[in-house]
């Protein structure tokens, strides 16, 4: 017999609604002015609440610009996917991910000023656009594409390794055309051949549509 789920009281429903505004309006204004030059008194303010409600979800304007920022991820996770959806190889579905999400990484201002937080970046990635990749990285080794025992372990390090490069790009310690041999190094952790891995991270990329143009879901 199904359990009854006891209906939210109105503080959690009113907790729930000021933590979405807050994100929504987080995401607004610093997609506008940049996560340095927001500021939590604007913030609060897109969002319609006391500045000092702010902190009541948020220990700091870092801690807001993760919750936006894992939006974000999930918000690409699903532009990636309307495209790779149109892909007939598997293996090239995971290819295209990897590579626009280190492209997402060293160009968008939104994910470089926070590279810094590698852990809370890493974490996010593996958590938000986990099940896309998890899946994909499956349904490449069903098709006999990739060979890989533990789909959740490869996205994990891949995750970790996406993050390091893309900081280590943006602060001029690695060059802009390491990306590309990035694709290729965690391509080849999929148990393909170099040969194969570099054919893969070559590969025409359609355009992604833009952003917030897809529903969640």
């Amino acid at each position: 017999m199904a359990r009854s789920t006891k209906p939210k009281g109105r503080v959690a429903v009113r907790q729930e609604r000021n933590r979405e505004a807050l994100v929504v309006a987080g995401y607004k204004v610093m997609s506008r002015k940049g996560i340095d030059a927001a500021t939590m008194q604007e913030i609060a303010e897109a969002a319609n609440v006391g500045a000092g409600t702010v902190y009541s979800y948020f220990k700091s304007k870092d801690d807001l610009a993760v919750a936006v920022l894992e939006r974000l991820m999930h918000d690409l996770a699903l532009r990636i996917e309307a495209v790779t959806d149109t892909f007939k190889d598997p293996a090239q579905v995971y290819a295209f991910g990897v590579r626009t999400v280190i492209e997402a990484a060293t160009t968008d201002l939104r994910w470089k000023q926070l590279l810094y937080r590698s852990e809370v970046m890493a974490d996010a990635m593996f958590r938000r656009m986990g099940p896309f990749a998890i899946r994909d990285l499956e349904n490449a080794t069903k098709a006999g594409r990739f060979k890989v025992a533990e789909a959740p372990l490869t996205w994990r390090m891949a995750s970790h390794a996406i993050v390091g490069v893309s900081l280590a790009v943006t602060q001029g310690q690695l060059p802009y055309e390491a990306q590309q041999e990035t694709v290729v190094r965690l391509l080849c952790m999929t148990g393909i051949g170099e040969a194969e891995a570099v054919d893969l991270a070559n590969r025409e990329r359609p355009p992604l549509p833009v952003e917030g143009s897809i529903p969640g879901r």
